[in-house]
């Protein structure tokens, strides 16, 4: 007998429907599995026997072949179990009975997708990436899924239009299969509510923030225009604490965005269960001593890395001279494209990497340099070739990829036993979301979501000068011998901040704040 059964797996970021085919023929008891499986998949073999006796059921004394279509197409985990069990137990007749009657039902089930690993004991286990493939299996006309029950969470952003079943146990998918105890498929969860619940959860606002009037500006610029952003400063001086306030002042995730950053962590398997979707901007704190896969990606299972899971939110790197040379140098790439792609000798991955990377550093190696004594109880001891050698750790090419760079003093202390509020995340967010309201209406139908995307053609049309702009322009590439690519990043910030004013044009004192802000020199300064 043979039986079929539609399932799915990843290839990278995305998903591709498989076939599950099993056929049951005369001979010595054999279990084959065939199609490009991995080991996990191989394994499945010993999962779905033992599954099978658990819950009771007959084990087919037959020789069993099972084929993964297309077999030019590697397969990985555990996900194939239940399909493989489903086809089975329908080329076994132990579901319905009767040729007639199966095919009835295999024509039924060519809408519908399994996915699914299985214990020992027959409960359906939550395996990762689901949702891309649900959102794959939608988009090929499939009708409904059974997925695991720990699964149904993140299942609700495409259950409008895919009938998803939570499955538990083997016992209650069969039940249903046989149209005796019908499993209740997920109901939808509305976007505005999920948004609604997280405002009201509470996040690092900047009206804990005392002082620090430059690097807060520079934050909000950052945030208006979706630029990169490095903080240099002392110990203890709030670059930390600034950073983990730069996702609750920028916009709200749109749906399509949420949905982005949820498919990226499902394919991780980094989804809560009861999450069902990810409405808040990401902010990823890898540690200094991040190896090259783990901030882009890859592995066995091409994994996504940092990059990718900052995507539509930030990467903050802080003490960003301790990176690795070859991390920090891998990020070059996925700031100017906005995607990583991860080459292997097996699999060839592209993964979004739209983020905001702000960087903390020290001024020198022990961190005080510049900074007065009577403010901070320190003074510096590295010498000049020390702090020369420290700052250099951090390449022309990859400084020349943030926008804005700002030195962040320390904080008096009569400011802080003062302790006077100061302006919240809320009030900076308005402004910002109303420049992005400008950006949006700007660059609407071209793809380019904020002013740091602007492409070389953009830039010229969008960022024109007047004379006495461009004789500003002209004496600070002169005195500081900005690149092409620093010509441009510093037109960008300077109309974001035209646009935080709600100016049409860029003045003078616009570009001028952008120059400031893009300065390279002062790490060494003070």
């Amino acid at each position: 007998m043979y039986a079929s059964v539609k399932s799915a797996g990843l290839r990278g970021f995305s998903a591709e429907l498989v076939t599950v085919e099993v056929d049951l023929s005369s001979g010595l008891p054999r279990f084959d599995l065939v199609g490009l499986p991995n080991s996990a998949v191989s394994e499945s073999k010993e999962r779905v026997r033992s599954a099978v006796r658990s819950c009771s059921f007959q084990f087919p004394i037959s020789r069993i072949t099972v084929n993964l279509a297309p077999a030019d197409f590697r397969k990985e985990g555990p996900i194939y179990d239940l399909p493989i069990f489903t086809a089975m137990m329908l080329a076994d007749g132990q579901i319905l009975s009767g040729q007639k009657t199966l095919e009835r039902k295999l024509k039924e089930l060519e809408t519908s997708v399994f996915l699914g690993e299985l214990s020992l004991n027959g409960d359906v286990r939550r395996v990762r990436g689901v949702l891309p493939m649900l959102i794959a299996a939608r988009e090929h006309g499939m009708k409904e899924a059974f997925i695991p029950a720990g699964n149904a969470r993140e299942a609700t952003a495409v259950s409008d239009a895919l009938r998803v079943y939570p499955v538990r146990t083997l016992s209650e998918l069969l039940a249903h299969l046989r149209g005796e105890t019908l499993i209740t498929p997920v109901e939808p969860v509305a976007f505005e509510e999920l948004v609604r619940r997280s405002r009201s959860a509470g996040a690092p606002d900047f009206s804990e923030v005392v002082g620090q009037k430059e690097a807060r500006r520079a934050l909000e610029i950052s945030a208006a225009g979706g630029h990169n952003v490095l903080l240099v400063g002392p110990p203890g001086s709030g670059k930390s604490m600034l950073a983990k306030r730069l996702p609750g002042i920028l916009p709200e995730m749109t749906f399509d965005e949420a949905l982005e950053t949820t498919n990226i962590y499902s394919v991780g398997g980094l989804l809560p269960e009861d999450l069902p979707l990810m409405v808040e901007r990401p902010f990823r704190s890898p540690h200094h001593t991040a190896t090259l896969a783990a901030m882009t990606g890859g592995g066995t299972q091409a994994l996504p890395g940092e990059v990718t899971l900052a995507h539509n939110g930030v990467l903050f790197l802080d003490e960003t001279p301790h990176f690795q040379r070859q991390v920090l140098e891998a990020l070059r790439q996925p700031l100017e494209d906005r995607s990583i792609t991860i080459v292997r000798s097996r699999f060839r991955a592209t993964y979004p990497g739209n983020i905001q990377v702000v960087g903390a550093m020290n001024p020198c190696p022990c961190g005080y340099h510049g900074v007065p004594y009577a403010e901070n109880g320190q003074v510096c001891s590295c010498s000049l070739p020390d702090i020369r050698r420290y700052v250099e750790r951090l390449s022309g090419p990859f400084l020349d990829r943030i926008d804005i760079h700002v030195r962040v003093r320390p904080v008096p202390e009569r400011l802080l036993l003062e302790a006077k509020p100061a302006e919240c995340s809320a009030d900076i967010r308005a402004r910002v979301v109303a420049a992005r309201a400008l950006q949006k209406a700007r660059f609407a139908g071209s793809g380019i979501r904020c002013n740091a995307g602007m492409t070389r053609a953009q830039v010229t049309e969008f960022c024109a000068l007047d004379e006495r702009g461009q004789d500003l322009l002209l004496a600070a590439h002169e005195k500081n011998g900005f690149s092409a690519r620093s010509h441009d990043k510093i037109l960008k910030v300077a109309r974001t901040i035209a646009d935080l004013a709600g100016s049409a044009d860029i003045r003078t004192e616009h570009l001028a704040e952008a120059i400031q802000l893009h300065a390279m020199d002062r790490y060494i300064d003070p």
